[in-house]
């Protein structure tokens, strides 16, 4: 059992990159290695030694994009994490543990009717608990929440990070779409750090038929090994040409062209409305990537079409050990797309994927201070 430090070491966003609306001046985001004491543990918290932690869109979008945290700088980010638990709660102390992304009150009325993801006053790291983040060595938490992990067998534990939002929240997204075997399912952005799951995940869910649209042609080719049964380019094509190749898969393959469940997964306009227009008769389009440009839509297609668009957010922690289960019992493949770097890295790997927009993999950064 590791030794109790008197100090948590941090990577903390110092201040996010600031846009002068007037001049357009861009005054470049901050990051600082900092120490700060270990608190106080309250009854029913723990002490994580953080294993890994990664490196998400929602990371880039508080520090390149503006993206407001509730909680102000200076704070680590990172909400994917994994580790050991190391003081706290004797019940336990040195067991390695998943913390879930977002952390639920489990007192107000979204908790008590089973929409807990959505807590308004739920805890997320490095967004909403103080100072505290995954890009740190070490992370206080209430044990509430987390998910122990047991017989990992071939995975290092930091690999295990991307459960905590990048596996889970394509599980909860299958659950605000009622997915049931023998479902057809669209994934716009099948090939990125979130779709790769997506589509593993519907497919080990049972969906009949699984659909992947993207852009890079060789990571659509990938995707078919991890859950997708066809894949679709967007490369140098309009709305209309990829809802024509939709149209052409289904008829080549005796499929009903109706009741499709979309999963929209980049967050950027054009896949956004991309998956409007795919969106046709009693089908459902699943909100899964958040962006902050605007689209424009005739809402009473959805009338015509006895369609529906949802929202999904997160995931809620008693998925949680559902979801390590598929992982460990390898129905979700998380070896080829996780990349393990260390922490001091973080700057570097920050630009990298912001320049990037999707990298091959998830890149998970390890304490190494």
């Amino acid at each position: 059992m590791a030794d109790v430090p008197k100090t948590i070491k941090q990577w903390q966003m110092i201040q996010p990159t600031v846009v002068n609306r007037e001049t357009k001046e861009v005054t470049p985001g901050k990051l600082a290695m900092a120490e700060i004491p270990v608190p106080e543990l309250k009854e029913g918290e723990v002490l994580v030694e953080i294993a890994g932690c990664g490196v998400c869109h929602t990371d880039l979008g508080y520090f390149f994009d503006g993206v407001p945290t509730v909680s102000k700088p200076p704070l680590a980010l990172g909400h994917e994490i994994s580790g050991v638990v190391i003081a706290g709660d004797p019940a336990w102390v040195g067991k390695e543990v998943i913390i879930p992304a977002v952390m639920p009150c489990r007192k107000c009325i979204l908790c008590k009717t089973g929409r807990g993801n959505r807590c308004l006053a739920q805890k997320m790291p490095g967004n909403s608990i103080g100072v505290y983040g995954g890009f740190s060595s070490h992370i206080p938490v209430s044990t509430i929440d987390l998910c122990e992990v047991k017989n990992r067998g071939s995975y290092a534990l930091e690999q295990l990070s991307v459960v905590a939002d990048a596996v889970t929240t394509p599980y909860q997204a299958c659950k605000r779409a009622d997915l049931q075997p023998g479902d057809n399912v669209i994934i716009i952005g099948a090939t990125g750090g979130v779709g790769v799951y997506m589509a593993q995940t519907a497919k080990a869910l049972g969906a009949k038929t699984v659909i992947g649209i993207a852009r890079n042609p060789e990571k659509l080719k990938r995707a078919l090994d991890y859950g997708c049964n066809y894949v679709v380019s967007t490369v140098d094509k309009d709305n209309k040409t990829v809802v024509g190749e939709w149209r052409n898969i289904c008829k080549a393959n005796g499929l009903a062209n109706t009741g499709w469940k979309i999963f929209e997964v980049t967050g950027a306009k054009a896949g956004q409305e991309l998956a409007l227009d795919l969106l046709s008769f009693v089908g459902k389009l699943v909100l899964v990537g958040f962006g902050m440009a605007k689209s424009e839509y005739m809402f009473s297609k959805l009338m015509a079409f006895d369609a529906e668009v949802i929202g999904t957010w997160g995931c809620l922690p008693e998925y949680y050990p559902i979801v390590l289960d598929m992982v460990l019992s390898k129905k979700i493949l998380i070896d080829p797309f996780v990349e393990v770097r260390p922490m001091s890295t973080i700057a570097a790997t920050f630009e990298e994927i912001h320049k990037a927009g999707s990298p091959a993999k998830r890149v998970v950064l390890t304490p190494d201070f």
